[in-house]
């Protein structure tokens, strides 16, 4: 008899995380449990009550109150649940078109960057075998994003550690609020540099953790769920049509965690940035609309 599983999605109160916690539970057994965690207890529990009463019979929807900002609520929580099986590292900060970048960049940076890598070094080796551990990042992730000044720092970070990934954030982070991002090659636009770094955190990771992972079964990736029509997207296009409902851009996210994975795939994604099962290469990227 397979053991219970236990799969944890922060950012899970609305949006994308919400969909992936609904997809999880609808493809797990009754014994299996999803955490789905937010910062707000009202918030996770209304959500988690909704979402068992519109599909009952799948895994338990437990709700799970945590502050992704905090490292301390990470480490108490990731103490607490011992091994998972399945992790979504989702939770991001809301950005503003008009909104000073000065003043979005501290949310930014601690809830898609620090957390991410906080989630990282607290989760990973706390996966089962056959474990999958997915930060949700973006097709803007890649370097070709960057402006040349910048890219060869970020390519450095990737290829060393974690902790060389929070420095660069910290610097850049530093560099907007001094007004000196532009000159560094950071730009204008906060959601390139915090999604590179997402996916250098997962690729430093990966450069540690591969050969061990890889014979386990094991997947630690990036993910691009593409454009999902959602508040926090919708102030950044002007057109919304082509875009993905969240359950519709859950669906192969989910896929991925819950169905067998061949290994030459599984070496394939390991500490890659995916789309819709395919990597999309990190030097050259993929054309992303304006």
């Amino acid at each position: 008899m397979n053991a219970a599983r236990t799969a944890l999605v922060t950012g899970a109160n609305q949006g994308l995380g919400r969909a992936l916690a609904a997809g999880l539970a609808s493809g797990m057994s009754p014994a299996d449990r999803v955490l789905l965690a937010g910062r707000r207890p009202e918030a996770v529990d209304a959500a988690a009550a909704e979402l068992t009463a519109a599909a009952p019979g799948g895994a338990r929807i437990e709700p799970c109150v945590l502050d992704v900002r905090d490292a301390e609520s990470i480490d108490a929580l990731a103490a607490r649940l011992g091994a998972v099986d399945i992790v979504f590292s989702n939770a991001a900060a809301r950005m503003s078109p008009d909104v000073d970048p000065a003043d979005q960049v501290d949310a930014v940076a601690e809830t898609n960057n620090l957390a991410t890598t906080r989630i990282l070094r607290a989760f990973a080796p706390r996966l089962r075998p056959g474990g999958r551990l997915m930060v949700v990042a973006s097709a803007l992730g890649t370097l070709d994003k960057l402006d040349d000044r910048a890219r060869p720092r970020f390519a450095a970070a990737a290829a060393t550690t974690l902790d060389a990934v929070d420095d660069l954030v910290t610097d850049w982070r530093a560099a907007v609020h001094a007004g000196h991002a532009v000159a560094q090659g950071y730009g204008t636009w906060l959601n390139i540099p915090s999604k590179v770094a997402q996916v250098a955190a997962v690729r430093a990771l990966a450069l540690q953790r591969r050969r061990t992972d890889l014979a386990r079964g094991t997947l630690i990736a990036a993910l691009c769920p593409g454009l999902i029509d959602t508040a926090a997207s919708r102030p950044w296009f002007a057109d919304m049509s082509p875009a993905q409902t969240p359950a519709e851009a859950a669906a192969w996210p989910v896929q991925l965690a819950l169905g067998p994975t061949a290994p030459e795939a599984l070496a394939t994604y390991y500490g890659e940035l995916v789309q819709f099962g395919m990597v999309i290469p990190w030097g050259t990227g993929i054309p992303v609309p304006r």
